[in-house]
């Protein structure tokens, strides 16, 4: 099966910075994959490759099996990206940029399709309004409007929710998650972990160009090295040489690699008379899995 991205020995390089490093990646038809780094990691460069925005250096890389250089418009049009910035043309309505994007990818009677965009995003009461005029998180959904337009059966979304309010997040991901379940293919990157815990399947986590982490979300979180522990005590307030810190949702948590070091905590607290009244076993979440592979890599 021809997959849906495919990326072989991308190298990219920016006068002294090595943004791409030899990554090669394979991403399957229906798939919702996360692409997740620290900034700088070359998670946008890589996505800016794949759109044909930028020419690697060496390597390849196709959009269902298109190659992005020698069959650009072909590949182009079976893609639909969503980016960081905000960027808009300030001239026209909602509802005249939709229209023009339409018009990019020769479809022409688009405005069915557009209506129900524009309803999913919350955006039908807007459709008659210049793009000047809108907030920061309508303009977003613009931009995801605008991505969606010619139907693409591979979706690009790079930090789509950076800076929106909850009630946008939530809706994008209803319409991301239906159009997913209907084949498209996405890929996500963002800075919200929970966030890609909760929508992707497989993950890729990407550190100074290079890929340094790559399986599912499932095998990722069963393989974490560090656990957490929740306490709730009683007798006194731990000292400061009790590795304990204070738990969001109250009580204290405990962070450890084995179980003796669990086993040394339990018996110091109890030298300081201090009891415990309940302790609770964390699973480990894609933030902890994410910070214990960068300090790995």
């Amino acid at each position: 099966m021809t997959p849906a991205l495919r990326v072989r020995g991308l190298r990219k390089k920016f006068r002294t910075t090595l943004a791409l490093d030899g990554v090669s990646l394979d991403i399957g038809p229906g798939e919702f994959f996360g692409l997740l780094g620290p900034n700088g990691a070359g998670k946008t460069t890589l996505i800016s490759v794949i759109a044909g925005l930028v020419r690697a250096d060496e390597g390849e890389a196709q959009v269902m099996g298109q190659d992005v250089r020698q069959n650009y418009r072909d590949a182009r049009r079976a893609l639909g990206v969503v980016p960081q910035e905000l960027v808009f043309d300030p001239f026209f309505t909602v509802r005249e940029t939709l229209r023009l994007q339409s018009g990019y990818f020769g479809i022409r009677n688009n405005d069915a399709w557009i209506g129900e965009i524009m309803e999913r995003l919350d955006l039908a009461q807007h459709a008659a309004k210049n793009m000047r005029a809108l907030s920061g998180g309508m303009k977003r959904r613009v931009l995801v409007a605008q991505a969606l337009v010619h139907k693409p059966p591979v979706i690009v979304l790079d930090e789509p929710t950076a800076g929106v309010d909850v009630g946008l997040r939530q809706a994008l991901w209803e319409f991301i998650k239906d159009l997913n379940r209907q084949g498209h293919t996405i890929l996500l990157t963002t800075h919200y972990l929970e966030e890609a815990e909760s929508l992707c399947n497989r993950i890729a986590m990407m550190k100074a160009g290079r890929i340094v982490a790559l399986d599912s979300t499932q095998n990722l979180l069963a393989g974490s090295s560090e656990h957490r522990a929740c306490l709730q005590l009683e007798g006194g307030t731990p000292s400061q040489d009790i590795s304990l810190s204070p738990s969001p949702e109250g009580g204290w948590e405990f962070s450890f690699h084995d179980y003796s070091e669990l086993e040394q905590l339990l018996a110091r607290l109890r030298q300081a008379d201090i009891k415990v009244k309940e302790l609770q076993l964390l699973e480990a979440d894609l933030e902890t899995v994410f910070k214990d592979i960068m300090n790995r890599s």
